[in-house]
């Protein structure tokens, strides 16, 4: 049990967080076993309340680029408090998004807020933002293990994502997940971790 824990820790903390990605394919199926690690999430009443749309088609993900640069540009110019331009700005992001169409697949997390069943009756999911972002972490750490990289974006606001991806008001964009190969020339953020000490307490 000991040795698992830490043959995990060492393989979860060579992950990073990469802006500049090959267009090397993946094959669906590497998706589709990650997209099933990350459904054996907790959540709600067990109501999984998350859907994952993922994009691979190059009109697509051309039209989310445009529409998330058009909300980054806004952003940038007016919305973003500096204090938050200053944490940025030694991680080199600004509003162009090209990852959004090189990439081979993004993966769109949507947060279901409620259900119709057959007969037409509305459900309320419960505990929704918590279970998909557990959802979502489940997948980043399956995509990461099966050997790829991944960026998380959320370009604000997000409404534009259920239009190009004809998903009904129900659904919450939460975050776009670029996921693939990271370029040859990547570059790598020369970043640490807190120590355990900072991040956690036993009493």
């Amino acid at each position: 049990m000991l040795q698992r824990a830490e043959e995990f820790e060492k393989l979860l903390q060579t992950r990073r967080t990469v802006r500049d990605f090959s267009d090397r394919s993946i094959p669906r199926k590497v998706i589709e076993f990650c997209l099933q690690s990350a459904n054996s999430a907790p959540s709600g009443a067990n109501r999984q309340p998350w859907h994952f749309v993922v994009v691979g088609d190059p009109g697509l993900k051309k039209q989310i680029r445009e529409g998330a640069e058009l909300e980054e540009q806004e952003f940038y110019a007016n919305r973003a408090p500096q204090d938050w331009l200053d944490a940025l700005a030694p991680l080199g992001t600004d509003s162009n998004k090209p990852f959004l169409e090189i990439a081979p697949f993004l993966i769109v997390i949507f947060a279901q807020k409620y259900f119709v069943d057959e007969t037409g009756k509305k459900h309320k999911n419960y505990f929704v933002t918590e279970s998909a972002s557990i959802a979502t972490g489940l997948l980043i750490t399956a995509l990461h293990n099966a050997g790829l990289a991944t960026l998380t974006h959320t370009p604000s606001p997000m409404k534009f994502l259920n239009q190009i991806l004809d998903r009904p008001v129900s659904e919450k964009p939460l975050m776009v997940l670029v996921t693939g190969y990271p370029a040859v020339d990547a570059k790598v953020p020369d970043i640490s971790r807190k120590p355990l000490h900072e991040i956690a307490s036993f009493r």
